[in-house]
């Protein structure tokens, strides 16, 4: 991991973080993690190989992402005051974005440091072709979960914007963040 893949790592961490404290549901909510995760896109997904089983690591990866992204977005609370949106993470939505980006940036140290053989000797094993399906995956990964989470809190938002509850998951989210 080079300098750049750590600051992009921590951000993407950090993203979760300044939702701890409720703030403003606003572009900025929306457009600083696509616009983060559009980036690392842009830098390391040169290639999707669909060649032996990279399709089948590339998908199992993508809905593990749009697990955690969706279940993130239902348990961040929003809710309306003073004619604004207000969004917060619940320790729940913090729990599983760290999981995910915290998984990822495990991996990628794991490799760097002794894992490459192991990882190796797996994608021999269950025909994944190429170190390009690993970083594919995890790009693809990492973007679903991005995707997803910013999708469910602006569907959610839209929701609550028109007066109508979200759902039983939102208000469960909010009655464990008042536990939390």
């Amino acid at each position: 991991m080079n300098t750049t893949d750590w600051i992009t790592d921590i951000l993407l961490v950090l993203i979760v973080f300044r939702q701890l404290r409720e703030d403003r549901l606003d572009r900025k909510t929306f457009l600083i993690p696509l616009g983060i995760v559009a980036f690392v896109a842009w830098r390391y997904l040169d290639t999707i190989p669909t060649a032996g089983n990279d399709t089948v690591l590339i998908g199992a990866l993508m809905a593990i992402g749009a697990a955690l992204g969706v279940a993130g977005g239902i348990f961040t609370r929003i809710r309306s005051a003073g004619g604004y949106l207000l969004i917060k993470a619940g320790v729940v939505s913090a729990v599983l974005w760290v999981v995910g980006m915290g998984a990822r940036m495990g991996f990628q140290v794991w490799v760097d440091h002794g894992g490459a053989d192991d990882v190796a000797r797996f994608s021999l094993a269950h025909h994944i072709t190429t170190a390009q399906a690993w970083v594919a995956a995890f790009v693809l990964m990492a973007l679903t979960e991005v995707v997803t989470r910013v999708a469910t809190i602006f569907v959610r938002s839209r929701m609550v914007g028109s007066g109508r509850p979200a759902n039983t998951a939102a208000r469960t989210a909010s009655s464990l963040d008042r536990v939390a």
